[in-house]
């Protein structure tokens, strides 16, 4: 499908953008964010952390190198829709399978080009994220306001149950340790990084009771990544008070990260604007090296309500500040609020998972 049909990008602060449609024609609303990363678009688009959102690229060309199955996190698209400045329908890459308009069509992913994503980039910025409707269908200003006012907000929102994993699955058996994985929306390189490291890794559903993850006999457990806002989240959180108890090593990602600092009684809020890119500063107070880091979140931990009797902050953000890992001080755990398995890259913060795999040899509070 040639990029020929007009396309309307409109804000519910009533802020109303005309461009092209690429990939399916349709409507399709979300909460609209940003992404700073020059690459890995293919990736950003099937993490299923961005359920619920419409994803807006900064960098300018989006899709010059195509699409194939290699780059992506989960089975499809799990962003709300896609907003670029200049798409490429000519990409040049021996890995290329197909165009990334043909993929998205072929998934029935909304999108629009031709956008100044500059402009609306800076009016996010200055006002904050806001839910936004894209279509090809319905052109008219005022009725595209009116929807993109009526969808819903991010903010209490429970979103993991809709990709967390039906049943328990084995993702690798290996000799290593063996990790149990709450599924809130796992991203696929998390998961190879254990695998890698020689770990069995067995994901459980997202409400899966911690006596049916304790029956497999796990060495430790891990809490991913998904979308939504964890405070929306009392289960997974009771479900992480449970697993503290139990005194096996614990490890959490993005999502994870805040449930578990919410499961120790450290309040998260939302951000005007979150992180979202492949470049972000992260400042490890325990070596005092500074690592980039990939991050997705719009959510995070307040860094006035952690005590030393919960937590200590061990990685911060030098951009804002805000807190970006957490080691706990009740039981042997940590969390980090960036992703360490970041795929394309960079690679600064892979060695947190061998971190945990220590942890667990190490045997420390491990329970009797």
């Amino acid at each position: 499908m040639t990029e020929t049909a007009p396309a309307k990008i409109a804000l519910e602060d009533g802020l109303v953008l005309t461009g092209t449609a690429v990939g399916a024609r349709g409507e399709t609303g979300g909460e609209l964010c940003f992404n700073t990363s020059m690459s890995g678009y293919q990736e950003i688009l099937t993490d299923p952390s961005y359920v619920g959102q419409l994803m807006m690229m900064t960098y300018p060309h989006i899709g010059n190198y195509g699409a194939f199955e290699d780059a992506t996190e989960s089975d499809t698209p799990k962003v709300a829709g896609l907003v670029v400045r200049e798409f490429c329908h000519s990409p040049s890459n021996h890995r290329s399978e197909e165009t990334l308009a043909a993929w998205m069509e072929r998934h029935g992913l909304v999108g629009i080009s031709g956008i100044d994503t500059r402009q609306l980039v800076r009016h996010i910025r200055e006002k904050g994220v806001m839910n936004a409707v894209v279509s090809s269908e319905d052109l008219d200003d005022d009725s595209l306001i009116a929807k993109a006012k009526n969808v819903p907000s991010m903010a209490g929102l429970e979103l993991a149950s809709r990709v967390s994993v039906a049943e328990a699955e084995d993702f690798s058996e290996g000799d290593g340790p063996r990790i149990a994985v709450y599924d809130y929306g796992v991203k696929r390189n998390i998961l190879r990084s254990f695998a890698t490291r020689g770990a069995s890794v067995r994901l459980f559903p997202h409400d899966t009771p911690l006596a049916t993850v304790q029956a497999w006999n796990p060495d430790g457990i891990f809490f991913s990544n998904g979308p939504g806002d964890p405070r929306a989240m009392p289960d997974a959180v009771a479900t992480v008070k449970e697993a503290i108890a139990s005194g096996l090593p614990l490890f959490g990602i993005c999502l994870g990260h805040q449930l578990m600092a919410l499961a120790e009684g450290i309040e998260v809020f939302k951000m005007k604007v979150g992180h979202r890119g492949a470049n972000q500063p992260v400042l490890n107070a325990e070596t005092g090296k500074v690592e980039i880091t990939t991050q997705n979140h719009g959510f995070a931990v307040d860094p006035e309500s952690v005590t030393p009797e919960a937590a200590a902050v061990h990685h911060r953000n030098l951009n804002d500040g805000s807190v970006e890992g957490l080691r706990f001080a009740r039981f042997p755990g940590f969390s980090v609020q960036y992703h360490p398995e970041a795929c394309p890259g960079p690679h600064d913060s892979h060695y947190l998972f061998d971190e945990f795999l220590s942890l667990i040899a190490s045997g420390e509070n491990a329970p009797a």
